[in-house]
Formats: C-alpha cells, structure tokens, sequence
C-alpha cells in the first residue's frame, strides 16, 4: 500500500488547506504548541522524546521536528490511510506507530526506551469518552518524567452556557473570515480521496477498520466537529487526577485553546 511522494505531497497539500476550515488560528496553535515543548525539553540531556497523539498526516509532527531537531518523535494514529500519507511525505518527522489510543496495553505498541519529555495532540483526544481519557492521561502521566508536560490542542466548550455561545460566535466568525483560504471541506477532501486509484487500498482498509474504532480515540481527522468534546475545566480535573502538578489553558481563541500539563 506504498505512495509515491507526488501523491502523498498532493494529499497532505490539500488536508492542510482543508482543515483551515475547521481550526480556529489553527497555524497559531501549532506554534504555541510547539513553543510549550521546546521550553520543556530545553536542557534535556541527549535526546528529547516527544509523542505525538492523533498524529493523522504529520502535521503536528512535521513542525515539532523542524521546531526540535535534535529530539525524538514518535507519531501515533489509527488511521491506515494518514499514517501512510505521513510516513511517505514526512519521512524523517517521526517514528510513525498504528495503534489506537486507549485500546488495551495501547502504549506497549510505543516501543518507548525511555521516559517522554512531552506528548502532544490536536483535535484527536476528544474522541475518547471521559473513563477512557483518564485512563488515557493516567497512563501519560505514567509515561512522562517528572517536568515532562502533556500539551492537548483542540475546541473544548465552556462550562457556562453564555460564555459557550459567545465563543463559538468568535471562532464562527474568525472562521469565516477564513473560508476563501479553503477551498474544500472535510467531506470534499474524502471524497476526491475515494477518486485517487493510488488509495483505493488504503482507503478500504479504513473503512474496514472504522466499525471496530467506534469510541476510540487516536486521529487528528477532525474536522466536522460532529464528537463532543468535554470542557476545558473537566478536562484539568481529569489531568489533575491522573496526577499531573500543574494544568491550565496557556493559549485560546473563541473555544479553541492549548490546555498544558506538567507532571
């Protein structure tokens, strides 16, 4: 189910057009992210180790390793059809590895050889249900040193109704704005994908996995906003929980923020 470099180019061209579509300031939060990680593993000796979760096409992974060359990126995601567009257009990003998140001894498939320095997302933990997110953090939290920070981009709804309302107003607006610099939607993007003969093989092997993904977590494919999502503050109670010192929101427009925890 190899690609050629042209297609994947062509594909992961057209998702990061797309995708505008769907994250508020979304170039903006990758910078932040990435500013988050750098200042954790400032000093690490040898090599920093850094996660990515939901990784889909290497976005995220692409710019952290042009941010932190001299560190370690593992790439993670369920999804056979953007891992293969990472692993061929973003080669030496990252160690790319096909698991779900969430799913049973999951973090065995990491094949870690040493504790993380930071473990990152975007737009992909919101899929996991609450008892499944603190599982999920409670065994990052495991996985990180002490100082490693767990980094989780995504649009998490205000616990007040009228701060959620005017939130969303904000990122409708901004994203509106934004619409001439997207010329597709999620939908569209998927369905010129169905057209590509190069990935007709992967393209099945998704859909034959997604029945049994219902629930999980573990792709940065989000893009319809159809999964809800926790708050901000249920998510920092569940960081909290899992056993992470400090936590809060370092970043946010409209609902979409860049909430930061430190083990």
């Amino acid at each position: 189910m190899g690609l050629s470099l042209a297609t994947a180019e062509r594909w992961v061209e057209r998702w990061e057009r797309q995708q505008q579509r769907y994250a508020v300031d979304r170039e903006e939060r990758f910078t932040v992210i990435a500013d988050v990680v750098e200042q954790a593993v400032a000093g690490v000796p040898g090599r920093p180790l850094v996660v990515d979760l939901g990784c889909g096409p290497g976005s995220l992974a692409a710019r952290l390793a042009r941010r932190v060359p001299y560190g370690d990126i593992v790439a993670v995601d369920m999804d056979p059809l953007l891992l293969e567009l990472a692993r061929t257009h973003h080669a030496d990003a990252a160690r790319y590895v096909d698991v779900v998140i969430g799913a049973a001894d999951w973090t065995r498939a990491l094949r870690l050889d040493r504790p993380l320095d930071a473990a990152v997302s975007t737009t992909a933990l919101h899929y996991l249900g609450p008892d499944a997110l603190r599982r999920t953090y409670r065994q990052l939290a495991g996985l990180l040193r002490p100082g490693g920070v767990l980094v989780n981009g995504d649009h998490f709804p205000h616990d007040d109704t009228v701060l959620a309302g005017l939130a969303a107003c904000v990122g409708r607006r901004h994203a509106e704005r934004g619409q001439a610099l997207a010329h597709e939607d999620w939908a569209a993007w998927w369905a010129a994908v169905a057209e590509d003969p190069e990935l007709t093989d992967l393209l099945a092997e998704r859909r034959r996995r997604q029945p049994a993904a219902t629930g999980t977590g573990g792709s940065a494919s989000a893009g319809t906003g159809s999964v809800p999502c926790l708050s901000v503050s249920a998510h920092e109670r569940l960081l909290r929980q899992a056993g992470f010192r400090h936590v809060g929101v370092v970043w946010q427009y409209g609902d979409s923020h860049v909430v930061v925890a430190v083990r």
